[in-house]
């Protein structure tokens, strides 16, 4: 059977093999969204498939909602061209629980799906009066235009330099559709990024101001773009927080599927090193927080567990789940994960050093710095994760994946709980144990040799081969490492702050020191931390 709008009607197929269908008349979703669109979405990957489509499939089942989700693929084409278009846009979000069982829903919420290349449909979007929101999960390096020195990347500067609807960049691509609008009789929308960014509303709205304000100079559009870019009522950029955790497609799903009869069930690596299929496997648990600020209304999300609140309380949200409760303890794993030679992050939690570990580092200096968002607690969040969401053994998760990136996390993850004991009268960053040893296992982890002496293969990062240059001359060892640390450890873009300058510095390199001291030192450098 393939995945299809057709075969969809062979109800009895699809329903004794445990897939709950969609409860709506999809041709008709597909209709009226192509004439009166509402919701466009950019990034095509797997947490769009098993949330943010699931949750928009749950309001169309329920009556709540009579239209869709666009969504746009503007960095991988390929994921569009291979696992939407040839099977009508349909997919299966698998949820993976805690108790065993795999929950297969048919999502069907998405009707269409587009590239860069589609601008004469992106264009009538744009131009709808009945769009509502644009929402984006991207990724932190979509909004990317400065590299490390602040200094603007190639592609922006040519973004800056041709407005045609060929940019390079996504910023530089969005900013162009907002234009598309404000041409439209500066229709109002709401654009929502869904990426793990602090404060992830103002960096999008920071980037699309940048271009404006370039092309306005540059004699491209005229200055009152910038008026209505900068304008809350027309242009509102959102706050918010997102959360679940969606691996890549699982081998094993795959053969389940496969199993019960489902062609094309393949996962597909595109030349972008994108990992897709048909289906998309999550946790069961999610959570998402948006600050509630819309100027051309919303659908009714709040109906299937979607939380609204002011941009205040998103912000302790945001900073709650990212610095505190969920990410620095998905790193941590991540990086003692390849040290240690695990391939999945639920066996870590097994690992009792490593679960003390990230206990210490959630509860004993994380909490203590939360200031509580009151709708979600921030203590049964880590409960949570802890005893139920990371060691969930069904969710095939592994350190390949959450260490990608991870220059690019540091700052928000571990960078915001150091400033905030800076800035706690009764605090000091100097007195952080847990932390400063993960930033030492790191940098460990960046010599490419795990904790018996074997290569590892390291995770995709943007400046991997700068700061693996800095180390290259250490080895299992050495007693003594003199400045080359340095370079790292003064790098403000990578911790969030300068660790020389809150007293941190020397406590990474003592306890880079441990880790370097030979084979099973990583082991021992844990025991001895935490016993």
């Amino acid at each position: 059977m393939k995945l299809s709008l057709e075969t969809l009607k062979q109800k009895d197929f699809w329903l004794e093999k445990n897939y709950k269908l969609p409860e709506f008349d999809i041709q008709k979703v597909i209709d009226k969204t192509k004439k009166s669109p509402t919701w466009l979405h950019f990034g095509a990957g797997n947490i769009f498939k098993t949330f943010l489509a699931s949750a928009e499939q749950k309001l169309l089942n329920e009556g709540l909602s009579d239209t869709g989700i666009i969504v746009c693929e503007t960095f991988d084409e390929e994921i569009i061209e291979k696992t939407y278009r040839p099977f009508d846009n349909i997919s299966i979000s698998c949820t993976l629980k805690s108790s065993g069982t795999i929950q297969k829903d048919i999502i069907a919420s998405i009707t269409e799906s587009l590239t860069k290349t589609d601008i004469k449909r992106l264009k009538e979007i744009m131009e709808s009066e009945s769009l509502q929101m644009l929402t984006f999960t991207v990724t932190e390096k979509g909004y990317i235009i400065k590299n490390t020195k602040g200094e603007y990347l190639e592609d922006t500067l040519h973004d800056f330099k041709n407005f045609v609807p060929e940019q390079k960049t996504l910023m530089g691509f969005l900013s162009y559709l907002c234009y598309i609008r404000f041409k439209a009789n500066k229709l109002p929308v709401t654009l929502v990024s869904l990426d793990n960014y602090s404060h992830n509303g103002s960096v999008l709205h920071s980037a699309v101001k940048v271009f404006a304000n370039a092309w306005v100079e540059n004699g491209f559009v005229p200055n009152d773009f910038i008026d209505y870019i900068n304008n809350e009522k027309l242009i509102y950029c959102t706050w918010s927080m997102i959360d679940k955790i969606t691996p890549r497609p699982s081998e094993i799903v795959r053969d389940i599927i496969k199993n019960d009869g489902i062609e094309n069930t393949d996962i597909i690596v595109t030349n972008k090193n994108s990992y897709a299929s048909i289906f998309a496997n999550a946790e069961e648990l999610e959570y998402l927080a948006i600050e509630d600020k819309f100027t051309n209304g919303r659908p009714p999300l709040e109906r299937v567990g979607v939380l609204f609140s002011d941009r205040d309380t998103i912000d302790k949200i945001e900073k709650m789940k990212v610095c505190t409760c969920l990410n620095p303890l998905h790193t941590t794993l991540a990086i003692f994960g390849h040290l240690l030679g695990y391939k999945l992050i639920s066996e870590e939690m097994k690992d009792n050093d490593l679960l003390t570990l990230i206990k210490n580092i959630g509860y004993k200096e994380g909490l203590p710095v939360v200031v509580d968002p009151k709708i979600i607690d921030p203590k049964k969040f880590i409960d949570e994760v802890i005893n139920i969401r990371l060691p969930n053994p069904y969710m095939p998760d592994g350190p390949m994946r959450i260490a990608s990136d991870t220059s690019q996390k540091m700052p928000i993850r571990f960078g915001e709980t150091i400033k905030a004991y800076e800035i706690d009268e009764t605090k000091k960053a100097s007195d952080l144990v847990y932390i400063p040893f993960v930033f030492a296992a790191w940098i460990r982890y960046l010599m490419g040799i795990d904790d018996n002496g074997n290569a590892i293969l390291l995770s995709p990062d943007p400046r991997l081969d700068e700061l693996c240059e800095y180390i290259k001359d250490i080895h299992l060892g050495d007693t003594d490492v003199g400045d080359k640390l340095k370079p790292i450890l003064s790098d403000a873009s990578i911790f969030g702050v300068n660790l020389y300058k809150v007293g941190l510095a020397s406590k990474v390199e003592n306890y880079f020191l441990m880790l370097i001291n030979g084979e099973n030192s990583v082991r021992d450098a844990l025991k001895k931390l935490l016993y």
